[in-house]
């Protein structure tokens, strides 16, 4: 299932679907923030942003707004 990247629950791995180049900063995509690569929510903050992740092995803080511009397909989903 397609979703944002936003929208992961604490525990779900994905992997990067697409993303919006003109809205993404260069550092993450130096990061690995690509299409074809895995990723994890570990941590979301007290008042719901930024989310804490671990993308391809490093791990990133990412305001909402950048999430939101992420689209990945879960590969399991906690319940």
């Amino acid at each position: 299932m397609s979703v944002l990247l936003s929208e992961l629950n604490v525990g779900d791995k994905a992997t990067i679907v697409a993303i919006n180049l003109e809205e993404i900063p260069l550092k993450l995509i130096e990061m690995g923030c690509l299409p074809g690569n895995t990723v994890e929510l570990l941590q979301i903050a007290p008042l719901g942003d930024p989310y804490y992740f671990n993308i391809n092995d490093s791990h990133v803080a990412i305001r909402k707004e950048t999430a939101d511009e992420v689209v990945v397909e879960i590969e399991n989903q906690l319940i």
